[in-house]
């Protein structure tokens, strides 16, 4: 059974660090494209960063460019998130996907439609 769990989650103060881990299960993810998404409180699910299957190519959505760091490590199957400069606007539950999806080395997506195993998810909260 595949499985994507999410961890790192929690409270901090405006301006904190947090790192979120995703820890993959069941099968390996090494030449897959990974992504992180959020989904705040009353709103939809937002893209905000994704890595190709080799770390590097990755993307992030403006709103947190700057702030945030996607990495992965193939040797513990296991894509984080570097989360720094939080601001209460990034509160949400954040999940991680895999995409099966082979669109050559580079590939990465902010498609949530283009990801075929979900986690969780793990709630960020940061207070002002």
């Amino acid at each position: 059974q595949v499985q994507l769990v999410e961890s790192g989650g929690g409270l901090v103060q405006a301006g904190g660090s947090l790192r979120l881990s995703c820890a993959a299960s069941g099968r390996t993810f090494s030449s897959n494209a990974m992504g992180w998404f959020r989904q705040a409180a009353g709103k939809e699910r937002e893209f905000v960063s994704s890595i190709n299957w080799n770390g590097g190519y990755t993307i992030y959505a403006d709103s947190v460019k700057g702030r945030f760091t996607i990495s992965r490590d193939h040797a513990k199957n296991t894509v984080y998130l570097q989360m720094d400069g939080l601001k209460p606007e990034d509160t949400a539950v954040y999940y991680c996907a895999a995409s099966l999806i082979y669109g050559g080395a580079s590939f990465v997506s902010a498609a949530q439609d283009e990801y075929a195993y979900w986690g969780q998810g793990t709630q960020v909260t940061v207070s002002s």
